[in-house]
């Protein structure tokens, strides 16, 4: 039977990037410091290749983070789902996992004024708004 990878593997790669992007390491070097291509860990972050518990081990160091980070809230390792708590919306990790994404995150936590930090978040609506009218245009 062959193995294949599935959503636990997609999720797991990508806290991988998630976690290699916010410390703004290139997928070059973390692929340097594990003794693999870049190309093996993109493989890695999208899910295509499976990551065994040893280099999962491995790349957790890398990243300065516990092995634990990579698991928490995976809905389908969760042994009652019935007191599962609420499941992280797939955007968060979307938003980090781009250097942009990151960049706002870090930039908005920073301002103190909520009166400022909430004109930003009605900006920034005001523009999703006006690019979906664009597109339905």
């Amino acid at each position: 039977m062959k193995k294949s990878t599935g959503s636990i593997d997609k999720e797991i790669g990508s806290r991988v990037r998630m976690r290699r992007v916010s410390i703004g390491m290139s997928q070059e070097k973390l692929g340097d410091m594990l003794g693999l291509t870049f190309q093996q860990v993109q493989k890695y972050e999208k899910g295509t290749n499976r990551i065994s518990v040893g280099r999962l081990v491995d790349i957790a160091k890398i990243l300065g983070v516990d092995i634990h980070f990579f698991f928490n809230g995976i809905k389908s390792i969760k042994a009652d789902a019935g007191f599962a708590e609420e499941d992280t919306p797939p955007y968060i990790s979307d938003v980090m996992s781009t250097p942009e994404g990151l960049q706002l995150i870090r930039t908005f936590t920073g301002i103190k004024s909520a009166k400022v930090r909430r004109s930003i978040v009605q900006l920034v609506a005001a523009l999703a708004a006006q690019e979906d009218e664009e597109r339905s245009s």
